[in-house]
């Protein structure tokens, strides 16, 4: 799920998708790159249980999984209290040398 992740046009994919579900075309349209690029950026979000995907006649439609994205959420939590603790001592830091 995590190497699906780290790759910033699956990143920009699960954004489109978490708007709204939409067909691959229309997917590839937002992407300088092939539809058959496209398709296999999908395929590995499909395969790590990032989306999902339908058929309804000759078109594949896409959508975020919101159970999938809950589980990635809450392992990044985790570090939530790390980033909070970091900022804040980088405030009192640079208020320290004012």
């Amino acid at each position: 799920m995590f190497h699906a992740i780290a790759d910033p046009n699956r990143r920009a994919m699960l954004d489109l998708l978490l708007e709204k579900e939409r067909p691959v075309q229309e997917i590839a349209e937002h992407f300088d790159f092939t539809f058959q690029g496209v398709s296999q950026h999908l395929g590995v979000l499909a395969d790590a249980g990032l989306v999902r995907r339908r058929k309804e006649g000759r078109y594949r439609y896409y959508r975020a999984s919101s159970s999938a994205l809950k589980e990635v959420y809450d392992w990044a939590g985790r570090y939530r209290r790390f980033w909070t603790e970091s900022l804040e001592r980088l405030e009192a830091y640079l208020d320290e040398r004012e």
